[in-house]
């Protein structure tokens, strides 16, 4: 049986002027056909009306997690995806 990771990952917008709210769509539609649940995000504000979204899903442990940052990354006004966290979860 394949486990499940806990995944955060950020994504910077390329400019404080980037629609949050279609980047956060685009990226729950990208990661749902990867096979994602219970995905959910968070704003963070960095520095001049910069904000960054934290990402937050369930994982297949057994897929390679370089699709994650490759996908998200394609969005358009996303300057860059990262994983922050990755963490095994059980149940």
């Amino acid at each position: 049986m394949a486990g499940i990771a806990a995944i955060i990952v950020k994504i910077m917008p390329s400019s404080p002027e980037a629609n949050l709210a279609k980047i956060e769509s685009e990226a729950k539609l990208l990661m749902e056909k990867e096979g994602a649940q219970n995905i959910s995000f968070e704003e963070h504000p960095i520095a001049f009306g910069l904000k960054s979204i934290s990402m937050k899903f369930a994982w297949p442990e057994e897929k390679s997690t370089d699709i994650i940052e490759n996908s998200l990354s394609k969005i358009e006004s996303v300057s860059s995806a990262s994983i922050e966290d990755y963490r095994r979860a059980f149940g």
